[in-house]
């Protein structure tokens, strides 16, 4: 059941923080926020999230040490981490990907709907909770 699933929101803009939590409390999920990358290190180890939602353009450590860290620490190398930030260039989602972040989302119009998904793939999400967040029914008409 998602209302189990808890995860951990690394992100220094206080404003992005508390949407991110009312976003996935909404879902049901469990949410944690951490204002840098030090602070979400020590949390990811205590709390033991399932899932990491990680800026990476963040004061003292960006979010590429954040994941590099996580990723080599035992305790929580199993942990998928998403990228979420305002790049989108292709360097930066590289960089992400080889430091074992599981996706790399642009802060656009379409970020919250991605991140969603990439939970329900991550199967933290419920399909039809997904569907429902996203305001689809299932029923509607798509052509192709």
């Amino acid at each position: 059941m998602s209302s189990m699933h808890k995860i951990l929101v690394v992100e220094d803009s206080p404003v992005q923080a508390m949407a991110l939590q009312r976003l996935l409390e909404t879902q049901g999920l469990r949410v944690i926020c951490a204002p840098n990358g030090r602070v979400g290190v020590e949390m990811a180890e205590r709390w033991k999230p399932d899932a990491i939602v990680l800026d990476i353009k963040m004061p003292d450590m960006d979010g590429f040490e954040v994941c590099q860290r996580l990723q080599s620490n035992s305790k929580t190398s199993h942990i998928p981490i998403v990228m979420l930030t305002v790049y989108s260039e292709p360097p930066m989602l590289r960089q992400s990907i080889y430091l074992g972040a599981v996706d790399f989302i642009p802060k656009d119009d379409f970020a919250n709907a991605v991140l969603l998904e990439t939970l329900r793939q991550l199967q933290i999400l419920d399909p039809v909770q997904a569907l429902q967040a996203l305001g689809a029914t299932g029923n509607d008409d798509v052509e192709s």
